[in-house]
């Protein structure tokens, strides 16, 4: 049985970021994704350079899955989203929360992800594939795992087809995570989320801000590459594909890349796994 690959863009912010990206889809269309899915900003605030992105994911004639995040919205413009994204095609949503863009208070119509999968379902009926988020080292803000997890299942309960989850370095983290979905009556597909690793300083940064562990023999043996940014991508390499194989052995339903709008690191774990020419 073949493995379904999936990879995540973010919307570029100038003209030429938005060729570059085309370049980098095209490229990565050869790994034949079953979707590229496209960020959305805090409270929306990328909403049209991300619609512009799907756009031009669409007219290529790929699948592309846009986030929506609910968090201050309405629900009238939830609905005028849903609409835009029915009127170009768009057969699959990622359905998150989000975060509240930096000093404003109001939530919104929306607190939980749950939630606007269930105004997704009923606006929409079966309309759209809908993803949602799951966390297999726990959402930064769950009180406890045992919360964390109910939270997933009211998700699954609302109508969600599918999980994808935060990237992790930890195999038993993630077969624990699904375990323990399992046991509580989750059945959809928990499809691992990986990061390739480019610059590690970056990644550093980025994990710690949303919660994702970096192990602390990786770290340490990124930190003793100092500026040899060739080191810490030949290591990236091996420690994501060594991963990918362990994942794909367990059963993992696919792999969803966080491409960072580049080609050459995806493309060359999937070149390793087999799955690319």
């Amino acid at each position: 049985m073949s493995t379904e690959i999936s990879i995540e863009f973010f919307p570029p912010t100038t003209a030429e970021g938005a060729d570059k990206l085309r370049t980098t889809c095209a490229r990565l269309a050869a790994l034949k994704p079953a979707f590229f899915s496209v960020t959305y900003g805090a409270g929306g605030s990328t909403r049209e350079r991300s619609f512009a992105t799907v756009r031009d994911i669409a007219a290529a004639g790929f699948e592309a899955a846009p986030h929506l995040s609910c968090i201050g919205s309405t629900r009238d413009s939830i609905r005028a989203i849903l609409q835009d994204y029915a009127g170009a095609g768009v057969r699959r949503i990622v359905a998150l929360r989000g975060d509240l863009p930096s000093g404003v208070q109001d939530p919104g119509e929306f607190r939980y992800a749950n939630e606007l999968v269930e105004f997704i379902r009923a606006e929409t009926g079966d309309r759209f594939h809908i993803e949602v988020a799951a966390y297999p080292e726990w959402h930064p803000q769950a009180k406890s795992p045992k919360d964390d997890l109910a939270a997933f299942k009211r998700k699954v309960e609302a109508g969600a087809n599918a999980a994808i989850t935060q990237y992790f370095y930890n195999l038993d983290a993630y077969l624990y995570f699904v375990d323990a979905a399992r046991k509580i009556g989750i059945d959809i597909p928990i499809v691992p989320g990986i990061m390739p690793i480019g610059s590690f300083s970056k990644l550093a940064r980025f994990s710690d801000a949303c919660g994702a562990e970096l192990p602390r023999w990786m770290r340490k043996t990124c930190e003793s590459y100092g500026d040899d940014a060739e080191s810490v991508r030949a290591f990236g390499l091996d420690v994501v594909t060594r991963l990918c194989e362990k994942l794909l052995a367990e059963g993992a339903p696919g792999l969803h890349f966080y491409s960072m709008n580049m080609a050459g690191p995806t493309t060359e774990i999937c070149r390793r796994l087999g799955l690319a020419a």
